[in-house]
């Protein structure tokens, strides 16, 4: 079927999943859709904030949205090339379905269940990663990156027993509207019973009472359309070995075994099977779990007899309630159980216990025991070839009602006549599963044989009666059943319930994105954050993760779209948005500090330059004092090793002496001078004669003039006695000398003459340390 034009109506705002249940007898696809939340709440507002997305089939109508192919996919476990081929027309089907504008952001899962189970690791890992190469380069839905789940994550991969069996209880009370949005104690939630043919699952939420430790319950958590989300606690376990057909197996090993320690000698294998309806006869190969003698496990016969009752009593041991119980309460097989109240907790049951019931007995839907034991017995008393007969009837005119009757007309003119699509198969192991069904309910599971249709009545669970009673469903403690509203009850729909309702906008800040259901051991200890808490309470944030990208990533997905989440880029946009801005951030930083930095640079260079010089110069005045060898020019001796010890020390020298000059020092005298030069103060303290500065027309100033000149005087530390022996003469005497050379590129050169006396002594000028 093509895919729907773009331009329609029921297209508008519509999301797609899909699902392969990759089952052992064959593999199935299933096209779900439902509306986006945002449009929903749009154009019903406040009226549907306590409802779940509406998940529906894929297409508008028809029944294209589903296609199996055979056989399963553990069947090419040597030929993992296979696989490609047996996944194309199925492929193939949901391109058809999704338009390609839509297929990017649609989810794609290829779950696989009991039959992926039972291959070893390596075969199973050939298998997951060809269904992954396929699925990623030839299309473009949605799949998860790799991951410690697998090559596609959480998208391709082997489900265990308890996620199949939760699924199906999402299921459920999505379909029975369990899943109302009150917080009331009250139990509401029904719940599920799954059988097949290796195993049998059962979920349910127990009473408050019993969930109070929480230990071995799973945390489920839904989102309204609303954005508010509830949680429950469910209790999930699974008996590997109790499906019906592994049941078989070991009832005819077992019966086998029985025989042949009774057997008389000489006498024939032949045995007789009260689970086979009379006159049935069937070779049987016996499967046993521990070693038996050769003759044990040859051929046998069985030769059915017909007694339901017999047969109830003859396979009660395969439940194994004998075995130790190491956690009470357990129900069979030592596994752990909470107590189930059956006067508030209400079960359905699907797959076997439909089938068992429905299509031969047309007793599906609520479930009575005296009814149902009637139905089996009148069954299996039956003789074979009777039974042929009857199921190559044709019910003309007429249709099967719920008790077994066929009604025409509304008047019940039959019993008994069963179509021609009813396998033969089923019709010999019709009395076996019957009595498994009912040991397991009653004997297993502990449901009370007189049942009361009616159930009690507590104050809401009388809506969830009303609204099952309006789907033609009523309250008995057990029912059995398909499809409701047309909706065939499947673990994959409880898995797209799910995904639909991650999809939710979150309606606070604070909350997290929904997590898969997880075990609430797993959960952190009270006292600690969490995220399951009650609707309502509202989260809070854990600054202790808040630099935690992959929970920041989470909580933004929900308003990114997805062509920008990790799996279509390739990458975390979190982490990338995150780095850009520190970048960013820093080079903003460093260029308003740009010029201050080149500031301090030229500073701490200047301060360096000047103190090296003030070491120097102490060192050889220090050398002088002390008689050292001199001469009256020096020229510069090398630059002493400066240490960080060192250079700390002499700049901590330099400023404590210079403090102190600065502090004894005095100001001059006012002056009373009026000719052409005045007496300036320079920015070092120190009294300066403009006559210094006068024109080079001016006459050159006595060195008796009152106003010439004055050097400021050296403390007492710094005086030294003037002899031509000093060394620190001629270092003055060059020293003043580059000074005047300085000078000379701001005044004339006939300034330079200036700087001595006519005695032909310098005059001093100010020192190097002075500046």
């Amino acid at each position: 079927m093509p895919a729907p034009h773009i331009l329609d109506p029921w297209l508008a705002s519509r999301r797609f999943g899909i699902v392969i249940d990759a089952g052992s007898s064959g593999s199935r696809l299933q096209v779900y859709s439902w509306k986006d939340a945002r449009a929903v709440n749009y154009e019903f507002g406040s009226a549907v904030a306590k409802s779940l997305p509406k998940v529906e089939k894929g297409v508008k109508e028809g029944d294209d949205w589903v296609k199996k192919v055979d056989p399963g996919i553990s069947s090419f476990a040597n030929d993992p090339e296979r696989v490609a081929d047996h996944l194309r027309p199925l492929l193939a089907q949901a391109q058809e379905i999704v338009i390609p504008s839509l297929q990017p952001e649609t989810p794609l899962f290829l779950l696989a269940t009991a039959g992926m189970r039972l291959l070893p690791k390596k075969q199973q890992d050939a298998l997951l990663d060809a269904a992954c190469k396929f699925l990623r380069f030839h299309s473009h839905f949605r799949i998860d990156g790799p991951s410690e789940l697998g090559p596609c994550g959480s998208s391709i991969r082997i489900i265990s027993g308890e996620e199949e069996g939760l699924f199906g209880w999402i299921a459920v009370n999505y379909l029975m509207d369990g899943f109302d949005g009150t917080t009331s104690e009250d139990q509401t939630t029904y719940g599920f019973l799954d059988m097949g043919g290796a195993s049998t699952q059962i979920a349910f939420e127990p009473t408050a009472e019993h969930r109070k430790g929480g230990k071995g319950l799973v945390n489920v958590s839904l989102r309204f359309l609303g954005g508010t989300e509830i949680h429950h606690q469910v209790f999930v376990t699974t008996w590997l070995g109790y499906g019906t057909n592994q049941a078989r197996e070991r009832y005819v090993g077992h019966a086998i075994q029985e025989f042949e320690r009774t057997r008389p000698p000489g006498s024939e294998d032949v045995l007789h099977d009260p689970c086979l309806p009379r006159n049935l006869t069937l070779d049987e190969v016996p499967v046993h779990a521990e070693e038996t003698s050769t003759h044990a496990s040859k051929k046998h016969t069985l030769v059915g007899t017909g007694s339901f009752t017999e047969c109830l009593t003859a396979m009660q041991p395969l439940l194994n309630k004998s075995l130790p119980c190491n956690d009470a309460p357990c129900l069979f097989n030592g596994v752990h159980v909470p107590p189930i109240d059956f006067s508030v907790s209400h079960f359905i049951g699907v797959s076997e216990y439909w089938y068992s019931s429905e299509h031969i007995f047309n007793l599906g839907g609520p479930y009575d025991f005296v009814q149902y034991e009637r139905a089996a017995s009148e069954f299996c008393g039956n003789d074979w070839e009777a039974i042929v007969q009857k199921h190559d009837k044709q019910p003309d005119a007429a249709h099967l009602g719920g008790d077994g009757e066929v009604l025409k007309d509304g008047k019940v003119v039959g019993v008994g006549n069963w179509s021609k699509s009813i396998e033969r198969k089923r019709l010999e192991m019709q009395c076996f599963k019957a009595a498994w069904l009912v040991n397991v309910l009653h004997e297993g599971i502990g449901l009370p044989r007189i049942t009361d249709p009616g159930g009690n009545r507590s104050t809401h669970g009388q809506d969830v009666a009303e609204s099952a009673g309006k789907k033609g469903l009523g309250r008995p403690r057990f029912q059995t059943m398909d499809t409701i509203n047309d909706v065939a009850i499947s673990w994959t729909l409880g898995k797209m319930v799910l995904e639909a309702s991650k999809e939710v906008p979150v309606a606070g800040s604070h909350r997290a994105p929904l997590r898969d259901p997880h075990r609430v051991s797993s959960d952190p200890p009270a006292g600690e954050q969490t995220w399951t808490s009650k609707e309502g309470s509202g989260g809070f944030v854990d600054f202790g993760n808040f630099l935690d990208f992959n929970d920041l990533e989470d909580r933004l997905s929900q308003r990114l779209p997805t062509s920008l989440s990790r799996e279509r880029l390739g990458f975390s946009l979190v982490s990338f948005i995150f780095w850009a801005c520190a970048i960013v951030l820093v080079f903003c930083i460093s260029s308003r500090l740009r010029s201050r930095l080149r500031w301090c640079q030229r500073r701490f260079r200047r301060l360096s330059g000047k103190r090296e010089d003030r070491v120097i110069f102490d060192s050889y005045a220090e050398e002088g004092l002390n008689g050292g060898p001199s001469t009256p020019t020096m020229s510069r001796p090398p630059s002493p090793t400066n240490t960080p010890g060192r250079r700390l020390w002499s700049t901590l020298g330099y400023s404590f002496r210079r403090v102190g000059s600065l502090l004894r020092s005095q100001p001059p005298p006012p002056s009373s001078y009026s000719g052409k030069g005045t007496t300036q103060r320079t920015i070092y303290g120190t009294p300066r004669s403009n006559s210094f500065y006068t024109s080079a027309n001016d006459s050159a100033p006595s060195p008796n003039a009152q106003f010439a000149f004055v050097p400021p005087t050296p403390t007492d530390a710094e005086q030294l006695p003037y002899t031509p022996s000093n060394p620190l003469y001629g270092l003055s005497s060059s020293r003043n000398a580059s000074q005047v050379n300085l000078h000379s590129t701001l005044m004339p050169r006939t300034f330079t003459a200036m700087s001595r006396t006519a005695s032909g002594v310098s005059t001093p000028v100010p020192r190097v340390d002075d500046y």
